[in-house]
């Protein structure tokens, strides 16, 4: 038998010598001669827009030129793939991150960018996961804003740099648990808190029937601010603040 034939890929697009610099480096170059209105700006926008609605497994290449009425094959013309446009995504999400200037001191810098960055992150919930795996421009003017901070202060830059990762662990470990919290809900259709704990009930119940977590008990029958999200982050953030400060004597 004649050997079959391989099974035909769809084509991408020829990457050439001079296409071989990282996504940032590229487009930080002189804009060639505009042929359409397409731009990574209107490409993140688009893409961001999607994830948003629909999660970020709904943001595809073929999905994003449908978006913006473009050829299927335009955006390629800025990213390589979904690897780099899944960069411009994240990239474009955190310049909303960066605080505006002014003469905070470093404590009121924090607490504005770790607000400021949990309020995005609950705008857009797909971006905690997505930019882990990402280095971008703004990523690094959000942690350069960070560092200036508390480059009046005499802190060596190793000190700086675990005091902005400290505070920087503590806001995305709050908002990745709200995100999860309401991603639960909106899997299981419960429509608010309360309905929450009435599915979770029976088995809440066994657990403290158990006898085994008398202040997680306690917690059940005497809290008030259950369901105040905010409140929490305020004053976990203020408990990671003060802890620095008095560490450090700053």
């Amino acid at each position: 038998m004649p050997p079959r034939k391989k099974r035909e890929t769809q084509a991408k697009p020829e990457r050439h010598e001079s296409d071989a610099a990282f996504l940032w480096e590229r487009l930080d170059r002189p804009a060639p001669a505009p042929r359409s209105t397409l731009t990574p700006q209107r490409i993140a926008q688009a893409a961001v827009a999607i994830a948003d609605a629909e999660g970020i497994d709904a943001v595809t290449m073929r999905r994003l030129a449908t978006d913006l009425g473009v050829a299927p094959m335009a955006a390629y013309r800025y990213v390589s793939g979904k690897d780099e446009l899944l960069e411009l995504m994240v990239d474009h999400v955190y310049a909303e991150m960066t605080p505006p200037e002014g003469a905070e001191d470093w404590r009121q810098a924090a607490r504005t960018r770790a607000q400021r960055t949990r309020a995005v992150l609950l705008q857009h919930p797909w971006v905690a996961r997505t930019a882990v795996s990402t280095l971008t421009p703004n990523q690094v003017a959000v942690a350069e804003s960070a560092l200036a901070s508390l480059a009046e202060l005499d802190l060596d830059v190793d000190t700086m740099m675990a005091v902005c990762r400290a505070v920087d662990s503590y806001v995305k470990g709050a908002v990745d648990r709200e995100i999860g919290l309401t991603e639960l809900m909106q899997e299981q259709g419960w429509s608010s808190a309360d309905e929450t704990r009435v599915a979770l009930a029976p088995r809440m119940t066994w657990l403290m029937n158990t006898g085994r977590y008398p202040t997680y008990q306690r917690y059940i029958n005497e809290a008030t601010r259950k369901d105040d999200a905010e409140w929490q982050f305020e004053t976990g953030l203020d408990a990671v603040l003060d802890g620095i400060a008095a560490r450090l004597g700053i």
